[in-house]
């Protein structure tokens, strides 16, 4: 395993001057965001397209340091019912697909997006009730007219660039959101379909993540190392539903962490030690979005914690019995 980090939050740095950073904390892998809601501050992705010595020139500057890239990152919603929206995504994913077969990379990763409720729509409509039936009816409707028929075509597209993982983000607001919804989508398509394991998002759905890890197996491709803190004073009264900003965070339901500032470091074995039995070796890619700390000292702090807990030789094997 690897501890890696997300670039974006250094998105206000150059890249070598990120980088450096990164190298100096012990960091081993960089996560890139070509577009869409993360932005590309790192990446340039029509240039490097544009023009491929600036691509292999980008390249080095990541692999003379000793970092691989784990992942390119474009997390947007390509089956919004805004056209124009729904298609700047599309593209954007097009070409970060286009970009990791230039650049070695073998995976993307993204949000499995959420449609509107019926052709005309304006906005998403995540439903997650099963009663009154409209919701039904609309999640049908999603599923069967464009979630389905959408990454169809896309896993063609990306084997026919060599990328065989398209890793979607579990995330509330999208209709992948559990691994139920994973698994649904990757059955219906494609095992080139696999998650970018991200706790956070579990942990306040109520979700234990190991478990998850365990039903997900063989089809985790890419981590997010993020920790996140529930507020049960707030949950007791209010559920864990929570549409107030990040910014309050005394207020909400919940909140995100540093990795270790949520939950214990014995979770956070135990959460590595389930990776390794499920054969997952890779990366851990922290993503910081803890407002209680600056992403210098997040990134710092949480580098460090992962750099105790995982492991970094191979599997052992049974030789006593």
């Amino acid at each position: 395993m690897k501890v890696g980090v997300f670039t974006v939050i250094l998105g206000s740095e150059p890249l070598e001057k990120a980088l450096d950073f990164l190298v100096s904390i012990g960091v081993e892998a960089v996560e890139l965001g070509t577009g869409a809601y993360p932005g590309n501050a790192h990446c340039p992705t029509d240039e490097l397209l544009a023009d491929h010595k600036k691509a292999e020139a980008f390249l080095k500057q990541i692999t003379r340091r000793g970092l691989e890239i784990s992942s390119l990152s474009c997390h947007g919603n390509p089956l919004h019912p805004d056209k124009a929206f729904a298609k700047a995504h599309h593209d954007v994913f097009r070409k970060t697909v286009e970009l990791a077969k230039i650049l070695g990379v073998p995976r993307v990763t993204t949000f499995s997006g959420c449609p509107g409720d019926h052709e005309n729509a304006k906005y998403p409509n995540w439903a997650t009730c099963a009663w009154p039936d409209d919701y039904l009816k609309i999640l049908d409707w999603q599923w069967k007219e464009k979630v389905i028929p959408y990454w169809e075509g896309e896993v063609k597209n990306a084997e026919a660039h060599g990328i065989k993982q398209i890793c979607f983000e579990m995330h509330p607001g999208f209709v992948v959101y559990n691994p139920e919804t994973m698994l649904k989508l990757r059955n219906a398509v494609s095992p080139v379909l696999g998650a970018n394991f991200d706790p956070s998002h579990l942990f306040w759905q109520g979700i234990e993540p190991c478990e998850a890890l365990r039903a997900l197996k063989g089809a985790v491709y890419h981590v997010h190392a993020k920790d996140n803190r529930v507020n049960e004073t707030n949950t007791l009264v209010n559920g864990v539903l929570d549409t107030k900003p990040y910014s309050d965070e005394l207020n909400r339901s919940w909140i995100f962490r540093t990795v270790g500032y949520g939950h214990s470091e014995d979770f956070w074995r135990n959460f590595v030690s389930t990776l390794r039995l499920i054969g997952y070796d890779g990366v851990l890619s922290m993503e910081h979005e803890d407002s209680l700390m600056t992403p210098s000292e997040g990134l710092k702090k949480g580098v460090s914690f992962l750099q105790n807990i995982i492991m970094r030789d191979p599997k052992g094997q049974v030789s006593w019995a």
